[in-house]
């Protein structure tokens, strides 16, 4: 049947099946300009999180504006006129532009002890370092000792500031999402109706088109940031812009990027291997339209379809490459070994034949390797699902292309006669059949070696990576985030949330101290006020509460691997020294909460108290730098230890933010891997078993690929490389494609075997035919995954170096355990089974 297709079709109208072909590919070319790129922070994130929906309704209840941030490191006084001058014009500057709302810097901010002052007079009277007769000196000590701006304003040792670039609301994207977010919630409970399918796939459309526009806004704002902060960047002074909207730019950069020299580099590098190995230009040109072919195709297919490419599929047009050249190589090499042995045969002869003999085993091969990126699938990350379908796609259609662009060129050409043998055999084929021959129980000893190294490595794996190491430290991120990590209070974020459960009617405290007439002259003016808005917000301060916050707050200033912690307990100290040494009571907190001009009451109160849902929040940022930093066992111990520290069961604690939603992200991570792996063994062990219809020849064929892809752990583990979002795949990925040379392997291993029933005969012409095509197939393979060390993201450069390293041990063991196996438990016997 297959026969009669390339009969009737493509060997005898390959003018017309071309034109067909081309036909549906430039319309997937149309689609492939649509491709986009998604670097949001939910890329990383799991689907199904729960914490994730408690970290969205936590960011609506609190002032949590999105920021960008400057740091601003002069070379010499902070507070000189110098330097507060350049402050002022860059923020003048960066106030023109239009996604920039507000600027928080030490020109604005309130002092609130430069100098001390009453309370009440405090709040009518708030000043500012742009204020008349500020003492500077009064100005350095509050930054330095106010629990508000040292370590996050200010550095502690007074040498660096930030500039918190305060930028305007999106309500539409904000809407949008909620709504996606709420109709995607629905639709993974199974609650959907028909008609909100309809809506979701309306309102998919509507965000994304709406975040395409805001991202080209985005990067434009970011890109005149730049601009204006490049004119006043001097040896004098350093800055730095950090923040979440700007490392979402930059990762679209970077993959971008990627994917430029993935593939340009890689074609260039295939040009030349495959001059090297053919010396012939059409075997250097058809592979490379094939390739070219189907790595179109596939964007095209990601453009229809919607799938985003992600900082963990920005590979894929390195893997696409990379799995095609290794079909077509097959191909090419059988092509030229049938030439060379059957000098009369006709054109037609040698294309059929070659394309009857391949079909099989690489369609099984294939096949395995969509097995082995569709394990992918089941990894709640959905970029790491998005990888799987999209490569399991990519590599159907390389089948494909690759089956009907080859004979349907070839058969339209003069017969290539292999007439100039390549030379570059580099001695891995004569080397591997001596050792076969002579040193086999040194084989199956160094891989039971390879096994213990693994298994000893798999025990020492740690799930564990800093996002700042990310990023290469070269580039603009990972600086900026250095300097916010080491100098102003740590990057990452992570919350408290302390949630008052009491039925009690609340009160308000009054110390009973406090003489009356105090009260009466202090707060005349406040009690006109709290007698006409009476209501829950000036009653919410009661001592317990604040006792509770304040026991939180100084807890978490404790951990090592805490930055900067801020709470309500912040202007409770600083309160406490403008209130004479005494603790601010309710009526005071009320006054604050009532009167504080909405400028300031949004830095130091909106932030930190919602009393509407009887909520208070501790907002702490993670020095992300720390290389003692373990998230999990971090979050563990905050958890059981507040037990203790808030000793109150009306008193419900949890923990919410980035810090959270990475972690879970991270610790997902195991059991993902145990998935993936397990069901990829398992399937390829009863692909096995239906290719061969032998149970040892299985057996022997399982075995010879869980071998060297054991080799991650080991080398994971013994070196402390953590398993991330890229690492993860490297297992499925690489067993996916690395079993090709196992089915290859054997399938020729099996024909050789028919001619005299000799197995080492049978390996050793099994190693001088399709032990070449295996070697360069892998040669290929291992420099495609080499240039990913050009990335700046470091887990891709981790992706790639630990891919050539298993590539690598995966092609010795096809050359040298695979058929030491087949030796020693002769699965044939003395008489020959059909089984393929």
């Amino acid at each position: 049947m297959i026969k009669k297709f390339y009969d009737l079709y493509v060997l005898k109208h390959p003018i017309k099946v071309l034109i067909f072909l081309l036909l549906g590919i430039s319309f997937l070319a149309f689609y492939s300009t649509k491709l986009e790129i998604d670097a949001s922070a939910e890329t990383l994130l799991l689907d199904d999180d729960k914490d994730l929906q408690f970290t969205r309704t936590i960011s609506k209840r609190y002032y949590n504006p999105n920021f960008l941030l400057v740091t601003y490191k002069p070379n010499g006084d902070l507070l000189s006129e110098k330097s507060l001058n350049k402050i002022k014009n860059i923020s003048d500057e960066l106030l023109k532009l239009e996604k920039i709302e507000s600027i928080t810097s030490i020109l604005n901010v309130p002092l609130l002890q430069s100098p001390v002052q009453e309370l009440t007079q405090l709040v009518n009277n708030i000043k500012t370092l742009s204020s008349k007769d500020i003492d500077k000196t009064l100005v350095k000590k509050e930054f330095l000792e106010s629990e508000i701006y040292k370590n996050n304003l200010v550095s502690l040792d007074f040498t660096t500031t930030a500039l918190l670039l305060n930028l305007k609301n999106d309500d539409k994207y904000i809407e949008l999402l909620e709504k996606r977010n709420s109709l995607l919630s629905k639709k993974r409970e199974n609650k959907i109706t028909k008609e909100e399918i309809k809506e979701l796939q309306k309102t998919i459309i509507e965000f994304k088109n709406h975040r395409d526009i805001q991202r080209v806004k985005d990067h434009e704002n970011i890109e005149a940031i730049r601009t204006i902060l490049s004119k006043y960047q001097n040896k004098n002074s350093s800055l730095f812009l950090g923040g979440v909207n700007m490392i979402a730019d930059d990762i679209v950069g970077f993959v971008k990027n990627d994917l430029l020299i993935y593939g340009s580099t890689l074609v260039l590098l295939l040009i030349l291997i495959l001059w090297i190995i053919f010396r012939q230009t059409i075997w250097i040109i058809l592979p490379i339209i094939i390739c070219t072919l189907s790595v179109v195709s596939t964007a095209g297919t990601l453009g229809l379809f919607g799938w985003e490419v992600t900082v963990i599929s920005s590979n894929f047009i390195a893997l696409q490459l990379i799995i095609t050249i290794s079909i077509v190589l097959h191909l090419v090499v059988r092509y030229r070994e049938l030439s060379a042995k059957y000098t009369k045969s006709s054109q037609y002869k040698l294309v059929i034949n070659t394309i009857l003999s391949k079909l099989n085993p690489s369609f099984f091969a294939i096949i395995t390797t969509i097995a082995g990126f569709g394990s992918l699938v089941l990894s709640g990350i959905q970029p790491v699902k998005n990888l799987g379908w999209m490569m399991s796609t990519g590599i159907a259609i390389s089948l494909l292309i690759a089956f009907i662009v080859f004979p349907a060129i070839l058969i339209m050409l003069k017969r290539v006669n292999a007439t100039n043998e390549s030379k570059f055999k580099l001695g891995i084929i004569s080397g591997s059949t001596h050792l076969v021959e002579k040193r086999g129980p040194s084989i199956i000893i160094g891989s039971i070696l390879l096994v213990i190294f693994s298994l000893t490595g798999a025990s020492k794996l740690i799930v564990e990576n800093s996002f700042i190491n990310y990023f290469k430290k070269s580039t603009e991120i990972y600086k900026g985030m250095e300097v916010i990590d080491e100098h102003l209070g740590g990057t990452t974020p992570l919350d408290v949330i302390l949630t008052f459960n009491s039925n009690e009617e609340p009160t308000v405290e009054v110390k009973e101290e406090i003489n009356k007439e105090e009260i009466e002259d202090d707060f005349d003016s406040f009690d006109e006020e709290y007698e006409e808005e009476t209501n829950d917000a000036q009653y919410w301060f009661s001592e317990d509460k604040m006792k509770a916050i304040t026991k939180v707050h100084d807890y978490l200033n404790t951990l090592p691997e805490v930055g900067k912690v801020q709470s309500l307990a912040t202007l409770l100290k600083i309160g406490k020294l403008l209130n004479k040494g005494e603790d601010l009571d309710g009526f005071k907190l009320a006054l604050l909460y009532n009167k504080l001009p909405i400028e300031y009451k949004q830095i130091i109160l909106d932030p930190y108290i919602n009393i509407e849902h009887n909520q208070a929040r501790i907002s702490i940022r993670i020095v992300d730098s720390n290389p003692n930093l373990r998230r999990n066992d971090l979050i563990n111990k905050i958890n059981k230890e507040l037990d203790t520290v808030i000793n109150d069961s009306s008193i419900e604690h949890r923990l919410s933010n980035l810090m959270i939603l990475y972690n879970n992200m991270l610790q997902s991570l195991f059991d993902s891997q145990i998935k993936t792996l397990g069901f990829v063994v398992a399937i390829l062990f009863i692909m096995f078993l239906i290719l061969f219809k032998s149970l040892k020849i299985a057996i022997i064929a399982i075995l010879a690929n869980i071998v060297p892809i054991s080799i991650i752990f080991g080398i994971m583990g013994w070196f402390n490389i953590p398993l991330d979002i890229m690492t993860i795949t490297i297992a499925a990925i690489s067993i996916g494609i690395g079993v090709d040379d196992t089915i290859h392997y054997i399938h020729r291993f099996y024909e050789e075997y028919k001619k005299d029933h000799n197995y080492l005969n049978a390996m050793k012409r099994s190693h001088e035919s399709i032990g070449y095509a295996m070697t360069y197939t892998s040669l290929v393979v291992i420099v495609g995954f080499s240039i990913l060390v050009l990335s700046n993201l470091i887990p891709t450069i981790y992706f790639g170096v630990l891919t050539v390293v298993v590539m690598i041990t995966i092609l010795a063991s096809a050359l040298l355990l695979l058929p030491r196996l087949l030796i020693l438990f002769k699965p044939y016997g003395s008489k020959v089974k059909s089984h393929v």
